[in-house]
């Protein structure tokens, strides 16, 4: 691609809708210039624009977004079948083994969940489509890692802040690459309290028709319901389950 093809106008513009999370629902135009890194007359442009557009509100000092910034999801959504197509299989796993499970897929150094079904609420953050976590300390992030040649998962683990949420958590580049090789080997990953305290998960890659991976597979627990050993013997029997029936369906 020839930077001359980049629309740097749009760039800009989508760099301040994302700017606004759980934490920042609510800013002022210097606050969106700071996290953006734009210039502030540029950040003010494109508030008024999204403004203008009815994609946020403005009270005078703060902007927020507006529901209308969903229909921007709802078009991947709509477009993509594989959220449609996961929904029941993850709705059918989650009451066979009364826990929560979900589907993700790599979105730079982060996963991008895009189908959930919750049985019960497993971490302190609430999880469902749209929700983002760090792929280097999930199962999902490190099945996705794992099924890219190395030097790119290498690359990605290179622009991820590498943080260790629990003393558990691998968060230096050697111990990821090597847990990455082994989950390629096996095919599976699982994560103990990595993430948070408490929190068990297993995940699995799901193929499309060509065997390559789309997306990821995961059940997450409470470890005093479900160890990783538990979860290895019996959740994972069925998330292979799902595994073979849904590639046939991804084209």
């Amino acid at each position: 691609m020839r930077e001359g093809d980049i629309i740097n106008g749009l760039v800009k513009g989508l760099s301040v809708i994302e700017c606004f999370d759980e934490e920042h629902a609510s800013q002022s135009i210097t606050d969106v210039a700071n996290r953006t890194g734009l210039e502030r007359a540029t950040a003010r442009r494109c508030l008024l624009t999204l403004v203008h557009l009815g994609y946020a509100s403005y009270d005078g000092k703060f902007f927020r977004l507006t529901p209308r910034v969903l229909n921007l999801g709802h078009s991947y959504l709509a477009a993509t079948p594989l959220p449609r197509l996961i929904q029941p299989f993850l709705e059918e796993l989650s009451g066979q083994i009364n826990e929560s499970s979900s589907a993700a897929v790599l979105d730079n150094t982060e996963i991008l969940y895009i189908a959930r079904a919750s049985y019960r609420r497993v971490m302190s953050i609430n999880l469902g489509a749209g929700a983002r976590l760090p792929a280097y300390c999930t199962s999902m992030g490190r099945i996705l890692l794992a099924s890219l040649p190395p030097a790119a998962a290498r690359e990605v683990l290179n622009r991820s802040e590498l943080i260790a949420y629990t003393a558990k958590t691998k968060a230096d580049l050697p111990s990821i690459t090597t847990e990455l090789a082994v989950i390629a080997a096996q095919g599976f990953a699982v994560i103990d309290e990595e993430l948070e305290l408490g929190l068990c998960s297993i995940a699995v890659p799901l193929f499309n028709a060509q065997g390559h991976t789309v997306a990821a597979l995961n059940i997450g627990a409470q470890s005093a319901r479900a160890s990783t050993s538990h979860m290895i013997a019996n959740f994972l029997p069925l998330m292979r389950k799902v595994q073979s029936e849904v590639r046939p369906l991804l084209r």
